[in-house]
């Protein structure tokens, strides 16, 4: 399909005029398109249909594929001597008859500016004028009022937007609310839902053909234990990766929460967003499916490794097969290791450690154990499951694997007795400098942003986005494939465990905090009683969770082959709440604010110190007080 078209009157365009805007394309391929949809957006005046004010944004649905589309354009008024700008955009997308592949999707915008003419004014009359309205309005008892407001700048709508829709549903998808909403369901199943290895019904995102799980362990007495593994891995393939329903997860989409995120309507429509998915894929050799532009570079550097369809073979010998798996190129598996280092540096792990040691009776440091009373029945469920956790141990990932990944994701380090000495061969010593510099830069757009004098500028955004981006990649191998969602289907478990009702009672807590997770009182718990730092689980947890869904959007974007400000202003926009909570998550763990504007270079350089650094300053300083 050629390009979209705007064409009008330009001598019925003045300022304060109602115009007919006409939208038209190509008629060469007629016979493959059923309708074609329009969406109209303005900036700067109003849409007006059948003599009324339809605000900035008008749809035109199931328009015939031979007819343009036309609108009436209210321009504003012309105020003094003022330069007035107005934009119109409009989208096109085709609805094919027959066709399976990707709609096509056009869009086009028209500026027009007006300038003013500087009239000198009488002042005698509006001197007379303003009194005689002043007295008018005395005699009443009251005074005129008028309101006056200015907008936020709109930057143009780009077509990644639909990537981090995408990153933040499936990330909430795979949050401990969900799991355990999950787990609760179908650890004990009902008549109704008899099946543990499918999500519940009309769930997004559930593969729908599952087999009930082979997974067996080499103990007696584990079936409880075995069952939760079963199941959470169950959980991780339905929630994310190439089993996705991604048309159901795209239709759950709810425009108006996303469009508000970026400051712009977003058609109702729900296959819309479909549609513009379908637009942002690209092309690859020997794909039929798209891929994202950032895979998309990368398929075409290995142009003699042949692509593959999981249906072409039977199920547990895909990984087996020479080749690239079709789906993932447009369906990767949306998981970031830095999820798990956080909530590894709030003692989740070590907090669950200690308390396998004592379920085997084994004394922790000191003359007297503090789990001394931690006596859990064999009546008690809890019994049974921490039986089988403690039996699986050896087939967990021990915390030296965790520490060399994270040096060579995010050359991110541990500090302790089982990781002293550690020697990497690869590590990514500048990406903390450039994602706290990205940060920083985000903030400082906020703030021009906020000023509705100010057109807020996303160079140098973009120019710290491609910086981080490109230093991700290159710790995108090895075990990068897989030890994001080891690490994380372990550590799920673990928070399954802690939130069962057993655990607070043996272990107590603050019953009146408002944690957001029943597990996180218990960790808390067990910083209090072994004296580990007294920052609370919350703000690691928040860590982990808005860094993974930041650092998505930075590595699969497609930031290297743009140059376009827009899409990195869009981009702050849409992650502002995810980027200023884990700023301010930062500050509450490690006492650095990246927010601050900082001059002196000692104290600047503490921002690219490691957090866990800082962590141990930070207890050596509370074991003192």
């Amino acid at each position: 399909m050629e390009g979209v078209k705007i064409t009008f009157n330009h001598g019925s365009a003045a300022p304060g005029n109602t115009i007919t805007l006409e939208a038209s394309a190509s008629t060469d391929h007629l016979h493959d398109v059923e309708s074609r949809d329009y969406v109209w957006f303005v900036q700067g005046g109003e849409l007006v249909e059948e003599g009324k004010s339809s605000g900035n944004t008008l749809e035109h649905k199931d328009k015939r594929p031979g007819a343009a589309d036309t609108v009436r354009w209210r321009l504003p008024s012309l105020v003094d001597a003022k330069t007035v700008m107005a934009t119109v955009t409009v989208t096109l997308s085709e609805n094919y008859k027959k066709r399976e592949g990707r709609s096509s999707i056009s869009t086009a915008s028209l500026t027009l500016s007006f300038e003013g003419k500087v009239c000198e004014p009488d002042v005698k009359n509006v001197v007379r004028e303003t009194l005689g309205e002043i007295n008018s309005f005395s005699a009443m008892g009251q005074m005129p009022v008028l309101s006056v407001a200015l907008q936020r700048t709109q930057h143009l709508f780009t077509f990644d937007l639909i990537l981090w829709m995408i990153i933040r549903k499936t990330t909430n998808w795979l949050s401990f609310g969900e799991y355990s909403k999950f787990i609760d369901e179908h650890f004990c199943p009902d008549e109704q839902n008899a099946d543990p290895t499918m999500g519940a019904a009309g769930e997004p995102g559930t593969p729908r053909n599952l087999t009930r799980s082979k997974l067996r362990l080499p103990f007696p007495g584990v079936d409880a234990y075995r069952k939760l593994k079963a199941l959470t891995d169950t959980f991780m393939l339905a929630r994310t990766g190439v089993l996705v329903d991604f048309d159901r997860l795209l239709r759950k989409l709810d425009p108006s929460e996303e469009g508000a995120r970026i400051g712009q309507p977003l058609p109702s429509d729900s296959d819309f967003l479909i549609k513009v998915w379908n637009r942002y894929l690209e092309n690859v050799n020997g794909s039929s499916d798209g891929a994202l532009p950032y895979l998309a570079i990368i398929r075409n550097k290995l142009p003699d490794v042949p692509l593959i369809n999981p249906q072409d073979f039977p199920p547990g010998d895909i990984t087996a097969c020479f080749g690239i798996i079709q789906k993932k190129l447009s369906q990767p598996t949306f998981l970031e290791l830095i999820w798990s280092y956080w909530h590894e540096e709030g003692m989740q792990i070590q907090a669950m450690n200690y308390i396998s040691q004592r379920f085997q009776n084994v004394r922790g440091p000191g003359d007297r154990d503090p789990l001394a009373t931690l006596e859990i029945d064999a009546l008690r469920p809890l019994n049974n499951l921490l039986w089988g956790y403690i039996q699986d141990e050896q087939h967990r990932l021990s915390v030296v694997r965790r520490a060399n990944e994270y040096e060579h994701e995010y050359g991110f380090t541990l500090h302790g007795k089982a990781v002293t000495g550690l020697r990497t061969v690869d590590r990514r010593s500048k990406f903390l400098e450039s994602f706290h510099n990205l940060l920083h830069k985000c903030v400082q757009f906020f703030r021009q942003d906020d000023d509705t004098t100010v057109v807020s500028d996303g160079f140098p955004v973009l120019n710290a986005i491609k910086e981080t981006h490109y230093l991700l990649a290159q710790g995108a191998h090895n075990q990068f494939g897989d030890m994001p969602s080891t690490a994380r289907q372990e550590m799920l478990m673990q928070q399954w465990l802690l939130s069962r009702p057993e655990m607070r009672e043996f272990l107590g807590g603050r019953v009146m905090v408002p944690y957001p997770e029943p597990w996180m009182d218990r960790v808390d718990a067990m910083k209090s009683l072994l004296g580990w730092t007294d920052v609370s689980v919350v703000h690691f947890h928040d860590l982990a969770v808005f860094g993974e869904q930041v650092l998505l959007s930075l590595r699969y974007g497609g930031w290297s082959a743009t140059n376009d400000p827009n899409q990195a202003a869009n981009w702050a926009r849409y992650w502002r709440a995810e980027i200023q909570g884990y700023v301010h998550a930062y500050r509450a763990v490690t006492g650095v604010d990246l927010s601050a504007d900082i001059t002196d270079q000692k104290a600047l350089a503490e921002r690219y110190v490691a957090p866990s650094v800082h962590l141990r300053n930070r207890l050596a300083l509370q074991q003192r007080q």
